[in-house]
């Protein structure tokens, strides 16, 4: 039991093939090489959210059916994972399911291993987003709901009659977007949707690289909507979301005009470009603008809150730190005094 320090150790062991995807911010592959880096403390997590690693492992062994685990594992103020978790949930594991993993565990032993602190379950949006993306990687067929899916989206069957719509069907038209005529659906149905469909439909696509026409449209909306006397900052924050996919030029220029807006720096908004579209603000530019715009919601909670889950993020910390050392702005320079306050338990 002691010899495996590592999850890939273990599987490797026995023999199994495996997949491994973050949850924590965007559902998205992680490279296998790449982890074994992070596993071994050679580099930091890639997309940490609140100092956790959120993570599924799906593993399988030829004519056995997969295993998936949801992991929460606890990161270091570095963003390395920490190994003693590791370990733990290794044992966990090998109790259950014996260090060749072809043990079928009892429903007890089940039970425990669902239990283990580390495990986690993703949303309904992540998870369906997820099994979407799983499936056709593994180059599976989609969900019974894929092809009802397809069907709506064509306008066909009526806007209005989006009830019997399954949001598993929309995540895997949203994961099979290069194929069937998908992209030019989803394209399509995005100025017509009624809101619950679009919401789920955007809740979708900010896990999916876009197609450029399509990440046209979603910006095109979102200008539309920003424009508006009366926006709707729910909207906005769901269609920015969504954009997180884009290619950098067009999340830079979405990010930047809303950002220009101080009126739609809604706490929400802001939550929403942390969660999701952190990629563009590795423009040091962009990143002080929306420190500022943070700042100026006079939400210091927030702000040390979003801040601190920024500056994990390894393709962002050195900028946040050097934001963090020279504001320009008097209400940053407040924000920040106070979060260094904090930081030291001052207040």
């Amino acid at each position: 039991m002691d010899k495996f320090h590592h999850l890939t150790q273990l599987l490797d062991n026995a023999g199994c093939q495996y997949k491994i995807f973050d949850l924590g911010r965007r559902v998205c592959e992680i490279d296998i090489e790449h982890f074994k880096a992070v596993e071994e403390n050679r580099q930091p997590y890639p997309w940490p959210l609140k100092q956790h690693a959120h993570l599924s492992i799906s593993f399988w062994q030829p004519g056995n059916p997969p295993w998936i685990w949801f992991l929460r594992l606890p990161l270091d103020e570095r963003g390395l994972l920490k190994q003693a978790a590791v370990g733990d949930f290794i044992k966990y594991v090998i109790e259950a399911m014996g260090a060749t993993l072809n043990t079928t565990p009892t429903e007890e032993e089940q039970e425990k291993l669902a239990a283990n602190p580390y495990t986690f379950k993703p949303n309904d949006d992540k998870m369906a987003i997820f099994h979407a993306q799983l499936r056709e990687l593994l180059h599976l067929p989609a969900s019974h709901y894929y092809e009802h899916a397809q069907h709506y989206l064509t306008g066909d069957l009526g806007w209005d009659k989006w009830q019997g719509v399954g949001l598993q069907g929309l995540a895997d038209v949203c994961a099979r977007m290069k194929q069937e005529n998908n992209a030019t659906q989803l394209r399509k149905a995005v100025n017509n949707l009624p809101l619950t469909p679009l919401y789920a439909l955007l809740g979708c696509l900010e896990h999916c690289t876009l197609p450029e026409a399509l990440a046209t449209r979603l910006k095109e909306r979102l200008d539309e909507e920003a424009a508006v006397d009366t926006p709707d900052l729910f909207l906005i924050s769901a269609l920015i979301r969504a954009l997180s996919g884009a290619d950098t030029a067009t999340l830079s220029q979405a990010l930047r005009d809303l950002l220009a807006q101080s009126a739609l720096s809604h706490p929400e908004i802001l939550v929403a470009i942390a969660g999701r579209c952190w990629q563009g603000l590795t423009d040091s530019e962009l990143a002080g603008l929306f420190l500022l715009r943070l700042a100026e919601t006079e939400d210091q909670t927030l702000f040390n809150q979003l801040f601190a889950d920024l500056v994990m993020l390894p393709n962002l910390r050195g900028i946040m730190l050097q934001l963090l050392h020279s504001p320009a702005n008097t209400a940053l320079i407040e924000a920040i005094t106070k979060l260094q306050q904090h930081a030291r338990g001052e207040d």
